[in-house]
């Protein structure tokens, strides 16, 4: 493929977006690395930097994967917007924070967003780059779009209209990558954004919202859905700036307007509740269980199975806090042992080390009960094997990135409908 669509790969982690996006040694994702797969994408420049970590483990891991030309390890907020390359598209899994912005005093049209917040570093490049990237590919956790609790869907609405302003229209949808037969369920929003006076911008005009929802939008095409007929679409215009979105979005409003899927294009925004239309295979955590070659530590000591189960288990009962108060407590029991015959739970930043929790997963094969390896981890974010080992990174260190990581089939199921509409434009 002589022209390759390029991109920009920001908080790229361990490169998740750009598995997806290009393979692996020439092979794809769904395959379990096996086809082959000839991509039309190519990262040519990536960012990866963790503020609270002396150590740059993930970056790391990157380096080691995918070489250090084009890959930067330096707060994205410091980095110089024209030491950026050129690209056609920008993605990224961006943290979850407070988007809130204020004017500032010398001059009403310029914002102060939250320091250290990362959907700022997306929008000075977009503001600040002269040739703008022609698409976005964001993701991130699905709770967006009803945050924060005082302004239901204010967050998602900032970053839409800041998009809007900037002159793209957006779809997003949240997607649980175990309703479309892959191995985890997990749930997380994805963004799609397209640039005025591209040929998918001109496209979203030609039809209606509800027909790019639910047929002919890239996200439909790629993870198809249904909608109850009895459910129409809701639709509202975003009103007024950022700050004054910032200031009363839905203010004391006690349910979010942003459905699971929707897209917005100048300003109207057209939301709809979908759900899952697929009819193939499922992967279930038996699949991807290692046999044999998982090493005793991963084994949980029987002397330690009661702690296990207490954690794990149903509880009512009085507890004390630290000023001495005695309150009741009580919490619904977890599946134990995780189940072999269905996708696993989501992974968790915390699932590494021994020590007993409610949360990692355990699961009973012949020889006892135990944890999951690190290569498990990694098949249940469809990963290579092994991506994440280096001799440097601890498997508490390798489970901790998977807990951050995507389910990088849904990256490569969407980019290859992204790309289609492109080519097809």
């Amino acid at each position: 493929m002589n022209h390759k669509i390029k991109v920009v790969e920001l908080f790229a982690g361990v490169g998740g977006f750009r598995l997806g996006l290009e393979g692996w040694n020439g092979k794809s994702a769904s395959s379990n690395y096996k086809s082959e797969f000839e991509s039309p994408y190519e990262v040519l420049w990536s960012n990866q930097w963790e503020p609270s970590t002396k150590i740059q483990h993930a970056s790391l891991v990157y380096e080691n994967r995918f070489g250090k030309n084009g890959h930067c390890n330096e707060d994205i907020s410091s980095v110089e917007v024209s030491n950026i390359p050129d690209h056609d598209i920008l993605v990224g899994g961006f943290p979850c924070q407070d988007y809130s912005v204020a004017t500032t005093l010398k001059n009403s049209k310029g914002l102060i967003g939250k320091k250290g917040v990362l959907w700022w570093s997306i929008h000075r490049i977009l503001s600040e780059k002269k040739k703008k990237p022609k698409y976005l590919f964001l993701e991130n956790v699905d709770r967006l779009l009803i945050s924060p609790s005082g302004q239901r869907g204010r967050d998602f609405a900032i970053i839409l209209q800041s998009l809007n302003e900037l002159g793209y229209a957006v779809e997003w949808r949240i997607i649980n990558a175990a309703e479309f037969g892959m191995p985890q369920r997990r749930r997380r929003i994805f963004i799609l954004a397209y640039l005025n006076g591209t040929s998918v911008y001109e496209n979203i005009k030609e039809v209606s919202p509800t027909e790019w929802i639910l047929e002919e939008g890239t996200l439909a095409k790629a993870f198809p859905v249904t909608s109850d007929n009895a459910l129409f679409s809701t639709e509202f215009k975003l009103k007024g700036d950022i700050v004054s979105i910032s200031e009363n979005f839905n203010k004391n409003g006690t349910t979010g307007l942003f459905e699971n899927t929707g897209i917005m294009i100048n300003g109207l925004i057209t939301t709809r509740k979908t759900k899952p239309n697929y009819e193939g295979n499922f992967t279930i955590l038996k699949d991807l269980i290692q046999n044999g070659e998982v090493t005793e530590e991963f084994y949980i000591d029987k002397n330690d199975l009661d702690k296990w189960k207490y954690l794990k288990g149903p509880k009512k009962e009085m507890r004390t806090n630290a000023q001495g108060f005695e309150y009741n407590y009580s919490e619904g029991g977890m599946i134990f042992p995780d189940p072999l015959d269905k996708p696993s739970r989501t992974i968790i930043t915390g699932e590494g080390g021994k020590s007993a929790s409610r949360f990692k997963h355990v699961i009973q094969t012949p020889k006892g009960f135990r944890r999951l390896s690190p290569v498990e981890l990694e098949r249940l974010n469809m990963f290579p094997d092994n991506h994440t080992f280096l001799n440097s990174i601890t498997d508490t260190k390798r489970a901790f990135f998977m807990g951050n990581a995507l389910v990088v089939g849904v990256i490569e199921k969407i980019g290859f409908e992204l790309y289609k509409q492109i080519k097809n434009g």
